[in-house]
């Protein structure tokens, strides 16, 4: 089992320009991923709400990445950002320059913990600046082994706040990929899956989230249903032999095409063991393994009785299920 824990903080309550949505920000994060979709345990969870002072969010980054070791430790944090000092996180304690948490500081200790995977992911403003190469200090900049960074912002940008939703842009598409947009054919959410979602969501005149990663091999962060199952996916070299064969069709495999529904039909009619075999093509078809080959639609290809193929996606999952992957 993984042993992942997570340091999830969300300010509102700024003296001066205060916040609305980041403890709602940070509540639905933790709760997210508490769990995974199918109610096991996931991560360990640290909620701090409203945190006051600097010493006090220094204490639980030390806690996060300093004691112990884990499979991933994540640190969320949702509040003011600054681009004062090459970038901090802001404490409601703020005094003069002296606004936070510097971002260096935070990727310094993700940097030396020795869990497996250290990520940080930050909706605030100028949160770009985190990682941001220095020629002045590189080695507080360097993005050590095992570190991911996702951002909502660029460097110079700020991070918007949703009025409609109460929660930030940047966490409410996290929220939305964290309960299944996300998600990969096997039901995975990773922190790349999560910035791709994100990325692609948002529009080009909208603030630009950033992701770097020092890392080779993503550990998940929270799973959900699959689209798949894996007793289908293991199938896929059985209807596909070799990697370039095609799958014939008939109109015996579309379950509508029979005598009892009112519609024009076509001869083979419908046969349950061709039903159930294309209703696992239309799986794969709805989650990009398969295309239907001379046709828009997998109902066109079977009633015209063409064939479907394997896409570059699925070719990959095909060879997964031919060597027994998983």
């Amino acid at each position: 089992m993984l042993k992942n824990k997570a340091l999830i903080v969300g300010i509102d309550a700024y003296s001066q320009a205060p916040l609305g949505g980041c403890t709602n920000d940070a509540e639905e994060i933790a709760k997210l991923l508490e769990e995974n979709e199918d109610g096991s345990p996931n991560f360990s969870v640290k909620l701090k709400l409203n945190i006051q002072t600097k010493a006090e969010l220094l204490e639980d980054l030390h806690s996060l990445f300093k004691e112990g070791e884990s499979d991933i430790a994540l640190f969320y944090f949702s509040g003011h950002g600054t681009d004062e000092m090459a970038g901090q996180i802001v404490t409601p304690d703020f005094n003069g320059y002296d606004m936070g948490i510097s971002m260096n500081d935070i990727l310094r200790l993700a940097n030396t913990s020795k869990s497996r995977n250290k990520i940080i992911i930050l909706d605030c403003c100028y949160s770009g600046k985190l990682g941001d190469c220095s020629p002045i200090d590189s080695s507080n900049t360097m993005i050590g082994k095992g570190v991911t960074i996702l951002t909502a912002s660029d460097r110079d940008e700020v991070a918007i706040e949703d009025g409609i939703t109460g929660h930030g842009v940047f966490t409410e598409l996290l929220i939305q990929g964290l309960k299944g947009g996300a998600a990969d054919v096997s039901g995975n959410i990773t922190p790349a899956s999560l910035y791709s979602f994100v990325d692609q969501s948002l529009g080009v005149w909208e603030q630009r989230p950033l992701f770097k990663t020092n890392i080779t091999g993503f550990l998940p962060i929270r799973t959900v249903e699959a689209k798949v199952s894996k007793k289908v996916l293991r199938k896929l070299h059985q209807y596909f032999p070799e990697a370039t064969s095609e799958f014939q069709l008939d109109p015996s495999f579309e379950f509508t095409n029979t005598p009892e529904v009112t519609h024009e039909y076509k001869e083979p009619f419908a046969k349950e063991e061709n039903v159930g075999k294309f209703k696992e093509l239309q799986l794969y078809e709805s989650v990009g393994l398969i295309e239907p080959v001379g046709e828009e639609h997998m109902y066109f290809a079977a009633m015209n009785s063409k064939s479907c193929r394997l896409t570059p996606l699925g070719l990959h999952y095909w060879k997964l299920s031919r060597d027994k992957r998983f």
